[in-house]
């Protein structure tokens, strides 16, 4: 049995549970329930670096992070599943993942910088910069937005994941303004009815 450190809302973790429905592990993977900010949680004990997600192995050894993670159900289950074997396609999947993980990095530093420091000690350039990461990366995916499949790899999982948690925490799709990249979710969603099942939640 793997267990995995990871919470209801990290996309990151979401990555991971999304991937494994098509790497056939689902049915063995135990959710182990982590805080992050809990200097006495366990994760800390299999990831020194107290994030999430992480992979614990039957033998007790452990994996991180997501991207490690994919990689290693990927191979587990025959390679190819959700990371493409053949040259183009495999480039321009990780590179797709790259740039889903850059933009969800950039928007958990904003949300960060509002949760743990008073107004008052909000710094505007800080959040400026961040939030240019998050507006470029965006803008790039709306004017070339990834193809929706019954069957995914990890760079649209990764945007699907993105693009959720960007809605949950922010309401970043609500205003109409990345309508093709709604679409692109919609779609996603629609061709995979178990994606729901791993939205986050409060």
């Amino acid at each position: 049995m793997l267990k995995l450190h990871s919470s209801s809302t990290s996309p990151f973790g979401r990555k991971v549970k999304v991937a494994s429905l098509f790497t056939g592990h689902a049915g063995r993977i135990e959710i182990l329930a982590a805080d992050t900010m809990n200097p006495d949680d366990p994760l800390r004990k299999d990831n020194p670096l107290g994030k999430i997600p992480c992979l614990v192995l039957p033998d007790g050894s452990t994996l991180y992070d997501s991207r490690v993670i994919i990689e290693y159900l990927d191979h587990e289950a025959g390679d190819g599943r959700v990371i493409p074997t053949q040259w183009p396609e495999r480039l321009a999947a990780l590179k797709l993942q790259a740039l889903g993980d850059g933009i969800m990095d950039a928007a958990i530093l904003q949300l960060y910088e509002g949760r743990f420091r008073p107004g008052e000690r909000h710094e505007p350039a800080w959040l400026a910069h961040q939030g240019g990461k998050v507006e470029r990366g965006l803008a790039v995916l709306e004017a070339d937005p990834p193809k929706a499949s019954a069957l995914p790899h990890v760079g649209t999982i990764t945007i699907a994941c993105m693009l959720d948690w960007l809605d949950f925490r922010f309401s970043t799709l609500a205003g109409g303004k990345y309508p093709r990249l709604a679409a692109f979710r919609a779609e996603f969603a629609a061709a995979i009815p178990d994606f729901a099942k791993t939205a986050p939640k409060a």
